[in-house]
């Protein structure tokens, strides 16, 4: 057996070990449609606010402009499938309903300790085979093209939802990588089998797919929660029901679940009753409340303010008089996003309840 053979199987025992569920190689010039992908994307506006992406464009598009020496690169998953299906939750409106993957502890975390503990493991074996590889490990946060890269390394496809699917997972899965200097054999990249379904395409409640595999972000429940900072437009407001951080319903509705299994992993579970909560409580929170209520979770990236424009979006769609009187007191908030928010869920709620 050869170094990369030899290298690739201690890898993928020591990835399952370490609880990652798929493991694929591919080679840093696998993507070479990815800068005109992105292009476009930047040049239709497709990224709203998120000026981070243009000002990471060239990195983005090729790993070699990211790190020159890299010439593998491992990809890594993490199937979070939940228990149940999420979309039946839409319809209790008391309540707010966050995307399954924030349900539980922030995957950044889990993952790159995992990734670091995976690439210390490789850096000693590669030393007995008399290697002396260079090594970086990247979660979401740095300009990596993981959706794309994973597909190459055979890890599933990219949907028509722009999300990874893969055959055994469905959509659950983060995804993780790992850049070295070491040279690894690739795998075979994974085929395209959406075929004429449009199950995701069909179930966005904003239509923020203009076609098939791209997605405005500026229409994107997802976007609106999390990144956009100001106001919700109000055409939106209506269609977002009760999501307040997030949406899965592209995800959710796609036929591969069906081979989905249950996430194994602890930490990325959370009981039924934790997975939601009352409107009533979540309006009522102050800045210390939030920050304690969301410690080690993604939610708590979006700050306390944003969060009660979510939840009062959602408190207007709810129909529940009792919001009310809570309601009216955000009227008083500080913030002015927040006070907006409040006079139109107010507003709301008077005409549901007359």
């Amino acid at each position: 057996m050869n170094h990369s053979a030899k290298i690739k199987a201690f890898i993928r025992r020591e990835a399952a070990l370490l609880g990652f569920d798929g493991v694929g190689f591919t080679h840093p010039n696998s993507i070479p449609d990815a800068p005109k992908n992105l292009r476009q994307f930047l040049e239709n506006q497709h990224h709203g606010t998120m000026e981070w992406l243009e000002e990471t464009e060239r990195r983005r598009s090729d790993p070699k402009e990211l790190w020159p020496s890299v010439r593998s690169i491992i990809a890594l998953t993490v199937n979070y499938g939940p228990e149940t299906n999420p979309l039946p939750q839409l319809e209790n409106r008391e309540e707010g309903t966050v995307s399954v993957y924030a349900r539980h502890r922030d995957y950044h975390d889990l993952i790159k300790g995992r990734l670091k503990t995976l690439s210390s493991k490789l850096v000693s074996r590669a030393k007995e085979l008399g290697l002396a590889p260079e090594l970086k490990v990247f979660v979401d946060t740095a300009p990596v093209m993981e959706k794309p890269l994973s597909q190459q390394a055979g890890l599933g496809w990219q949907g028509k939802h722009t999300n990874l699917v893969s055959k055994d997972f469905g959509s659950w899965l983060f995804l993780g990588s790992i850049f070295t200097t070491l040279e690894i054999e690739p795998d075979s990249a994974e085929t395209d089998h959406c075929g004429s379904c449009q199950s995701c395409l069909d179930i966005c409640p904003t239509n923020a797919f203009p076609t098939p595999y791209q997605l405005d972000a500026r229409r994107c429940i997802s976007y609106l929660t999390i990144e956009h900072a100001g106001p919700i437009d109000r055409e939106f407001r209506k269609p977002m029901g009760n999501r307040i951080y997030g949406c899965d319903d592209c995800l959710a509705i796609c036929p591969w679940n069906k081979f989905a299994k249950t996430t194994n992993e602890a930490k990325l579970t959370t009981p039924q009753s934790e997975s939601s909560k009352q409107l009533e409580d979540f309006l009522q929170l102050n800045d210390a409340d939030f920050r304690a209520r969301f410690s080690g979770s993604p939610v708590k990236r979006i700050g306390r303010n944003r969060f009660i424009r979510n939840c009062l979006v959602a408190a207007g769609n709810s129909n529940e008089k009792n919001l009310i009187p809570i309601v009216e007191m955000l009227e008083k908030d500080l913030d002015e996003v927040v006070v907006e928010a409040a006079r139109w869920a107010l507003m709301e709620l008077k005409v549901e309840s007359e």
